[in-house]
């Protein structure tokens, strides 16, 4: 194992998973009908387990944003996750950008995941992580509506440009929403250029090759004196994942690119940093609310 570049003098950095399968992405909105989630092969069992084995081998604790539907249709893998001296979080019921929602819609979408969360696990949520990133400027309202349904956090901007999603002038550390009732916690950029490099996982990660993403999380703590968030998907350590049929060019690359070889890059990032759970590395933070 390579010594870790956080050890010793550096405070942990978040290390998240965004529990949701394959067929569920937001950019298969367009091809795949939520009323048809029945007929696919489920992986994000199997998947996840994979995670928490090599979780384990590592010694890593993680919080894991979990759609409110994986955890009514198999209670035992989040059940494993708790169990595991996990963070359970919610990602919402089932993957609607919140740029779908009216207040109202979305107050109700965030409920139900967090009962139904803390219902088969007994373990108490705080955190949330919107579908895609997807608090935006249209949607400001979001975290005064999180506050109200008793969360405590959001990690659910990404403060780049991008054509689904993002806030590019918007924080990019950890700051107070709704008059100091949630903390936000963007995922991690590094500033290079005058721009917001993309710099906390996901298909930015599968895209770049590892060295590069390693000193943009090295270059947030030494730069900025600040820790990162990190955050992959189940079905991104899965290239034998049964393909969607009749997608685009720019959705096929950006959800099945570098699929093989994300595993191996998760665990070089495993034992080349220190990791905890979002409520951990945030302590201090979330103290105050």
């Amino acid at each position: 194992m390579t010594d870790k570049t956080n050890s010793n003098t550096r405070r942990a950095s978040a290390m998240t998973v965004d529990v949701e399968d394959y067929f569920q992405v937001s950019a298969f909105d367009p091809y795949v009908d939520r009323s048809t989630w029945g007929d696919f092969e489920s992986r994000v069992e199997e998947n996840t387990d994979r995670i928490l084995a090599m979780f384990d081998r590592y010694d890593v604790k993680g919080t894991f944003f979990t759609l409110g539907w994986v955890a009514e249709k198999y209670p035992a893998v989040v059940r494993r996750i708790v169990e595991g001296g996990h963070e359970l979080a919610s990602h919402g019921w089932d993957h609607i950008m919140v740029t779908r929602f009216t207040r109202e819609e979305f107050g109700q979408d965030i409920k139900r995941a967090k009962q139904t969360l803390e219902d088969v696990t007994g373990a108490r949520v705080s955190g949330y992580r919107a579908p895609s990133y997807s608090f935006t400027r249209k949607n400001e309202w979001a975290h005064t509506v999180l506050a109200e349904q008793g969360y405590r956090y959001s990690s659910s901007v990404a403060p780049i440009r991008h054509d689904l999603y993002g806030i590019p002038d918007a924080p990019r550390f950890a700051h107070s929403r709704a008059e100091d009732a949630v903390v936000e916690l963007p995922i991690t950029t590094t500033r290079v250029l005058g721009r917001n490099l993309p710099c906390g996982g996901g298909g930015w990660f599968r895209l770049y090759p590892y060295q590069m993403s390693r000193w943009a999380i090295n270059r947030v703590y030494k730069q900025d004196g600040e820790r990162s968030i990190f955050y992959f998907h189940p079905w991104e350590i899965d290239p034998e994942q049964p393909r969607i049929e009749g997608l685009s060019l720019r959705t096929r690359f950006r959800h099945y690119q570098n699929l093989a070889r994300m595993e191996p890059k998760i665990v070089r990032l495993l034992q080349d940093f220190e990791w905890d759970t979002m409520a951990e590395v945030f302590a201090e933070e979330l103290a105050e609310k």
